[in-house]
């Protein structure tokens, strides 16, 4: 099979195209090599990219409609990765977020639906950000509580309450709980994840939607302040910087490494059938941000200090972890790297890199010049 992978030359999109060229498939990649994310000087980070193993690379923009179209011409099912990530930044970059992200998605199903019919399946990377929250239990009701208020954080209150102020029991969130987005990152996957059911049921072609949790492992880019609390913890710990850790840090996250998500992504187009679905990709389980930090920092043996700043972003989410009892079912979908073996190889592969300068501190200081946020 030809493949089409969006972003395939980012953190994702590098595992599934050595993945797909394992088995056979050929790839052709569209990605733009953002400074943000590679740097000034890509070309290192993606070695890979050689017509020779079977890989056509374009740089391009993925809002570049004429440049989609052709590619599409060549291929029988799209991977959809490029996107903008930072939750963060995406709050005050509202029209840029919407145009790469929403836009694009839209012209590309436009491309497929009037011209390129012969794309049987497109597997949409979205996100677990828009639940917003995530789910809870309010006696025998799953709720999903209101975005969290700014005024009770900066109060250092930092928990989701019921609709009357109930305190709430966190359980896994499944597919089924209602949509609450809480960022402007959150709100454009949730708009791609709209476009793709009603393109399904209206074109007959088969579109899977990946809830994706917090993903993590090698190759994440460690020069974008905006996204990854691992690659933005472990560039600071090999400086020996402080690590700021947001709120109370009992903030908790589901962390699934890369591989185990490329893996989803290959089950979605292995188990491929007409129409719309939708599946959460995580591990199941939460950990909080100072467990995580605290890990990280035995496995690098770092001196850094960890200091619990109660510093707060606008549209960070407190908790939320995956129900994966339909990806089970559906794609038999289990998760096989632990959290403990894919911080080891994250970390041996952090320590081979350059260490680069770290622009978290002044990401959080627009935020809060904004008011979108606290920073100490």
């Amino acid at each position: 099979m030809t493949v089409l992978i969006t972003g395939g030359a980012g953190f994702i999109g590098s595992w599934l195209v050595e993945s797909l060229l394992a088995v056979g498939d050929r790839v052709v990649v569209l990605d733009n090599l953002s400074p943000q994310i590679h740097g000034t000087n890509p070309d290192c980070d993606v070695p890979w990219l050689d017509a020779t193993r079977g890989v056509t690379f374009v740089r391009g923009d993925i809002r570049d409609a004429g440049l989609v179209d052709s590619l599409l011409s060549e291929v029988e099912a799209v991977v959809h990765l490029a996107a903008e990530t930072g939750t963060g930044q995406s709050m005050y970059q509202i029209g840029h977020y919407y145009s790469v992200n929403v836009q694009a998605t839209a012209q590309l199903f436009e491309a497929i639906g009037t011209r390129h019919r012969h794309v049987k399946h497109v597997v949409l990377a979205s996100s677990r950000s828009i639940y917003g929250e995530g789910a809870y239990r309010l006696g025998k009701q799953l709720v999903v509580p209101a975005p969290r208020d700014a005024k009770r954080m900066a109060a250092g209150l930092w928990e989701p309450l019921g609709p009357n102020g109930e305190a709430l029991e966190l359980v896994a969130t499944p597919e089924s709980a209602r949509p609450r987005p809480a960022s402007v990152y959150a709100a454009t996957k949730l708009a791609n994840e709209q476009l793709g059911r009603v393109f399904a049921e209206a074109y007959g072609t088969s579109v899977t939607a990946l809830r994706l949790q917090n993903v993590y492992g090698e190759r994440q880019s460690l020069r974008n302040p905006y996204t990854g609390i691992l690659s933005i913890f472990s560039n600071r710990m090999r400086k020996a910087m402080p690590i700021n850790i947001f709120e109370d840090g009992l903030e908790s996250r589901d962390f699934v490494h890369v591989s185990d998500v490329v893996r989803s992504i290959e089950l979605s187009m292995k188990h491929a059938g007409g129409g719309y679905r939708v599946f959460n990709i995580g591990s199941g389980v939460p950990t909080t941000v100072i467990e995580m930090a605290r890990a990280l920092a035995r496995t690098l043996k770092s001196s850094s200090e960890l200091q619990i700043s109660g510093d707060f972003r606008a549209g960070d989410i407190r908790h939320c972890y995956a129900d994966r009892t339909r990806a089970r079912a559906e794609l038999g979908f289990e998760p096989l790297i632990s959290l403990e073996e894919g911080l080891s190889a994250f970390c041996g592969w952090v320590v081979r890199q350059e260490v680069v300068e770290d622009l978290s501190d002044q990401a959080q200081r627009e935020l809060s010049r904004l008011g979108l946020g606290k920073a100490s």
